[in-house]
């Protein structure tokens, strides 16, 4: 028989995988299927409750038209034929970096609710832009909307809503002294944590709604909010409740630099009742600067 390509493949694939000398005429089993006179049945399995198997048929050298290559000509072959071409690289799943042109706080909620590049948005009920007065001079960010506040489309709302109210009527303050929202504008599914794309594809939109609302003081709710809007690697646990400062990103003025304090997350303060002290501490900190920053 003529050796085709089919055969070569077959022997390669032997030889790469450990074998050493031919005990068949041709390439491999399947090939040897292929290559049986038409008509010829294959014999049957040796039976294992005993008796004797056929015996092979004698060797036949007309069977074969050529010598079958050596070991060291199929592997020759196979590192001359040309390597397949590589598949298209797949895109990257890294969100690209957004202009954000709005103007007022109006106009950067339109671009949030047309914006298509947060898979966040796909299983979201709703929109959590913002709340509270937009004159304000203290501005709360949160890391990710909840349950309630995806089904309201309002920031800190739900249980840890009423802790919030509560904290701060504890200072004087109330929703009418304060401008509320999140780093990322819709719920991920099952409360998870979202990933570094999501949080990229509306990292832009927060940093322009500081830039639009431009307050006097920040106070950032939760480690991935600090982490995020900080660029910093320090534990959420060496920054909590010590003022710092939130730089604008890169194009803005260093003069823009806004105070801000790390707190405890209300929703975290409702699991670990043991840290409401420390965040009791937090509050006076700030009732301490707010007294300061208005005399």
């Amino acid at each position: 028989m003529t050796y085709t390509e089919a055969h070569f493949e077959d022997l390669v694939w032997q030889v790469e995988a450990g074998a050493d000398e031919a005990i068949e005429e041709t390439a491999g089993f399947l090939h040897w299927r292929a290559a049986q006179p038409h008509g010829l049945a294959l014999s049957p399995e040796p039976s294992l409750r005993g008796g004797r198997q056929k015996p092979p048929a004698p060797f036949s050298p007309g069977l074969r038209s050529a010598a079958p290559p050596s070991i060291q000509e199929l592997r020759q072959k196979k590192a001359e034929r040309p390597m397949p071409p590589l598949p298209p690289l797949s895109p990257t799943s890294a969100a690209p970096p957004v202009l954000i042109t709005a103007t007022s706080l109006a106009e950067l909620r339109a671009a949030l609710e047309s914006f298509e590049g947060c898979e966040l948005k796909q299983t979201a009920m709703s929109l959590v832009f913002a709340d509270g007065n937009p004159e304000a001079d203290i501005m709360i960010i949160g890391d990710v909307p909840a349950e309630e506040e995806d089904r309201q489309g309002c920031p800190f709302a739900g249980a840890s809503g009423q802790l919030l109210d509560k904290m701060l009527a504890a200072i004087g303050l109330d929703r009418t002294n304060v401008y509320l929202t999140n780093l990322v504008f819709w719920r991920p599914p099952g409360n998870r944590t979202p990933s570094e794309v999501e949080v990229a594809a509306c990292l832009p939109f927060t940093e322009q709604h500081i830039r639009l609302k431009a307050p006097k003081v920040i106070i950032l709710f939760g480690a991935l909010t600090v982490k995020t809007l900080l660029r910093t690697k320090d534990p959420f646990s060496k920054l909590r409740g010590r003022w710092g400062e939130y730089v604008p990103a890169m194009g803005d003025s260093p003069s823009l630099a806004i105070k801000c304090l790390p707190m405890y997350h209300p929703t975290y303060l409702m699991r670990q009742p043991s840290a409401k002290r420390q965040a009791w501490a937090d509050l006076l900190n700030l009732k301490k600067e707010l007294t300061i920053l208005s005399p």
